[in-house]
């Protein structure tokens, strides 16, 4: 078992949120029967929803590859989820980022044969312990199973199942390793956490993320989107073109409110007071980050700190 130290400072529904999407081993989650919900997209590709990130899956006449691999813990589970859909071996998988719910089950389909496919900044991560101020845990480093074998700095592409699928990074978003992933013959996209669909996105400060990069893979996206194309979000329900751009819009205007805090020399302090995100706050807001915590993601990446920094931190 993979163990993260986790000491949580949110309570009720953050906190919730928190163990299903970082903890990567817990008896509750070990014991818990996950339902994973497929959705056709093309000839070839299946979005399924589970636990964690949402995943895509090929499966055709090479065979099977997937993005992302949700929980440790739950692995056996949606191995057995993946099977109702093509009874193929998998042979490749893409990790869209490094998070514990999107690489948790990296380690046992890479012992069963899978060839793991990341940018140079996963493996980099996942090869030594990780701490995330935000969560207050330790996510120790990965067993060398669990690591990317393939690694890539700008882009990759696989030919698979008669199509191709083009992985592109897009530096400092959600992280410093994060990708997209277009398969242009289906017209669909995989947007990885960079895109949180319906609630207010996650930004990993201490691993690189910033909101301009959130921004500039929101808009990556959109340039390759038509108006039919299926986009799957990291997090939350399918997708399309019009409603990622509501969401780029909605990352332009809060990024535009707090950098018109900072110019006016707002605090941290005064400018989440000052509630630059409002008008999604009751929508988005109530999910997973807060309001506060959003505006502190964008406030300190426009100040360029690495760090997230609570308003009861005594190291502010």
């Amino acid at each position: 078992m993979h163990p993260v130290s986790i000491r949580l400072r949110f309570p009720g529904i953050i906190a919730l949120v928190i163990v299903v999407l970082f903890a990567s081993t817990s008896t509750p989650a070990q014991e818990q029967a996950v339902e994973y919900v497929p959705t056709t997209l093309s000839d070839t590709l299946t979005m399924l929803k589970g636990q964690g990130g949402n995943i895509a899956i090929s499966a055709g006449e090479d065979g099977v590859y997937i993005i992302d691999d949700q929980l440790q813990p739950l692995t056996d589970q949606l191995l057995v989820a993946i099977s109702e859909i093509s009874s193929q071996p998998i042979r490749f998988v893409i990790n869209t980022h490094f998070h514990p719910d999107h690489v948790g089950g990296n380690e046992t389909i890479g012992k069963g044969g899978a060839v793991i496919i990341a940018h140079d900044n996963i493996h980099t991560r996942m090869s030594g312990d990780y701490f995330s101020n935000f969560f207050d845990t330790t996510t120790p480093a990965w067993p060398k199973d669990a690591l990317p074998v393939i690694t890539f700095n700008d882009r990759v592409t696989l030919h698979f199942n008669g199509e191709i699928a083009t992985v592109y990074h897009v530096p400092n978003s959600h992280t410093d390793g994060d990708s997209i992933v277009h398969f242009p013959a289906s017209d669909v996209i995989h947007m990885g956490d960079i895109y949180f669909n319906g609630l207010y996105p996650y930004i990993d400060l201490e691993a690189g993320g910033n909101i301009e990069g959130m921004i500039a893979g929101a808009e990556l996206g959109m340039s390759m989107a038509g108006e039919d194309t299926q986009i799957i979000p990291g997090h939350g329900p399918l997708s399309n073109k019009a409603n990622l751009t509501e969401y780029r819009d909605f990352l332009v205007t809060a990024r535009n409110n707090v950098q018109t805090l900072i110019d006016q020399g707002k605090s941290l302090e005064e400018a989440v007071a000052a509630r630059p995100t409002a008008q999604w706050d009751a929508t988005l807001g109530e999910i997973f980050i807060t309001p506060e915590q959003l505006v502190i993601f964008i406030y300190n990446s426009l100040k360029g700190i690495a760090k997230f920094t609570p308003l009861n931190s005594d190291d502010e």
